[in-house]
This record gives structure tokens, C-alpha cells and sequence, in this order.
């Protein structure tokens, strides 16, 4: 007589990968293809409406728009905690853990407070996608050489100078784990040439959505973290010790927040 036992697992095991297969083909055949249009439509618009002289609000909410409807179109739930931390009218530079291609997404979509990015140069490369972010006043980082790195730097800075916030991924690169990496200097560095606060941001679950070297998205609850600005300033680096020791500290807080797998 053969063991009852094993045929709920079965069942479940078979509903599974149903479940698998009909997201796999929603996903190709409705998300994909409205995310395509969609980032069509929203790069024409950013770049007619900055060009245009609306760079304040053409840089931001078309953005936030295209990263909700991609975030509802992945059935990902997103939940934020932290908003009530920030100021308006204040610039912060947010560092954030780095866990997939997705954390664009839900940072743009749901921080609801306008921002620039620091990102790859490799990234300017994207046809329409490209010419948005330029004209949208992203910051592309050319690490090709020291001279091409403090172009980007003191773009970043004027950026700064003019009230904008701007988003950094310490880290460098996404994580093939779901753990974080060490950080690097460099935002830490802006934020204490600028007198400007940083303020951390712990993302949770973005690996799971879409894990780097996948093509496949995968619907996951995902979370954001908005943790309070630190002042950054030579008080407080010498509260800390040096710059590596405030770096430390703000991984540390990010790392505070992270669900027990990505410890």
C-alpha cells in the first residue's frame, strides 16, 4: 500500500508549478510589453518636458509613475516605513542597499520625494532610456579614469548645490546573494563636502523579484526602509573616527533592518 502521506505534497508540489507557468506567461506576454511601451512613453516624455524647461517635475514623477505601474504589473506588494523622517525642501544623499536590478523600481516609485540618481556610465548607452536620464540631470559615474571619475564627482556636487537629492548604491553593484557587500567612500565623501545629511534606506526582498543573471521576474512582497538622515560633518566625523568609520556605521543601519535571510 503506497503512503498517503506523500500525496498533499504532490498536489501542492503540481499547484506550484502551475502557478509558476501561468505567471511565466502573464509575465512575457502582458508585463513585458507594457513595460516596454511604458518606458518608451515615459523617456519621450521626460525628455520633451525637461527640454522644455520642467526639469524639476519631468525629472521625477513620470519616473515614480513607471516604477509603480511595473511594481503592480509584477503583483509585487510594497510596503514602505520611514517617509515621516524626511524634511521637504531639505537635500539628502539616500544610500541603499543594492540587491537587484528591481530596487529602481521601488525606490522611485515609493521614497515620494524627488530625486536624482548616481548611476553607471555604462547605462547612457540605452537607446531614449540614455537621453532621458541625461536630460533629466542624472549623474552617470565614468570610472575610466581618475579625471572622468571627478567629472562625474563635481557634476554630483553642483547637482547638490542646486537642492537636489541624489541616490547612491555604496556597494557598488548589485549582490549575487542577497547580502550585502562592503560600501564604498565616495557618497560619504560628497555628503561631507556638501554638509549634507545622509539618509539610509534598507531594501528587502528586490533579490527575490529578479536575482541577478535572471531574465524571469518572480512575484515577491518587497519592503523599503527609510531609516533617519545622519548629519554629516566634522562633528560627527569626529564622533565616528574617519570617513571609513561613518561608512561602517551607515552599512551597519541598513544592515539593521534586513530580513534574517539577507543577514
Amino acid at each position: 500500500m503506497k503512503d498517503s502521506s506523500f500525496a498533499p505534497i504532490f498536489v501542492r508540489r503540481k499547484q506550484n508549478d502551475m502557478k509558476r507557468l501561468c505567471y511565466l506567461i502573464y509575465f512575457w506576454l502582458i508585463v513585458m510589453p507594457v513595460f516596454f511601451v511604458s518606458t518608451i512613453l515615459t523617456a519621450i516624455i521626460v525628455m520633451i518636458g525637461c527640454l522644455l524647461g520642467g526639469e524639476k517635475f519631468f525629472s521625477f514623477y513620470p519616473g515614480m509613475i513607471w516604477s509603480r505601474l511595473t511594481c503592480l504589473l509584477t503583483l509585487c506588494p510594497v510596503k514602505v516605513r520611514g517617509r515621516e523622517h524626511l524634511k521637504p525642501e531639505q537635500s539628502y544623499i539616500f544610500v541603499a542597499n543594492h540587491q537587484s536590478a528591481f530596487d529602481i523600481f521601488l525606490i522611485y516609485g515609493y521614497i515620494g520625494y524627488p530625486v536624482k540618481w548616481m548611476m553607471k556610465a555604462g547605462l547612457s548607452k540605452i537607446p531614449l532610456v540614455g537621453t532621458a536620464c541625461r536630460a533629466a540631470g542624472f549623474i552617470f559615474v565614468d570610472q575610466s579614469s581618475p579625471r572622468a571619475a571627478l567629472r562625474s564627482i563635481a557634476e554630483a556636487e553642483r547637482r547638490l548645490k542646486n537642492g537636489a537629492s541624489i541616490v547612491v548604491f555604496p556597494e557598488g553593484s548589485r549582490t549575487a546573494t542577497g547580502k550585502m557587500s562592503r560600501f564604498h567612500k565616495g557618497a560619504f565623501q560628497l555628503a561631507l563636502d556638501q554638509q549634507l545629511p545622509i539618509a539610509p534606506i534598507t531594501l528587502n526582498g528586490p533579490f527575490r523579484v529578479l536575482p541577478i543573471g535572471s531574465l524571469n521576474a518572480h512575484p515577491r512582497r518587497v519592503e523599503m526602509v527609510i531609516h533617519p538622515p545622519l548629519s554629516v560633518n566634522e562633528q560627527t566625523l569626529a564622533e565616528c573616527g574617519n570617513l571609513q568609520a561613518l561608512t561602517n556605521r551607515t552599512r551597519d543601519i541598513i544592515a539593521s533592518a534586513l530580513w534574517e535571510e539577507f543577514k
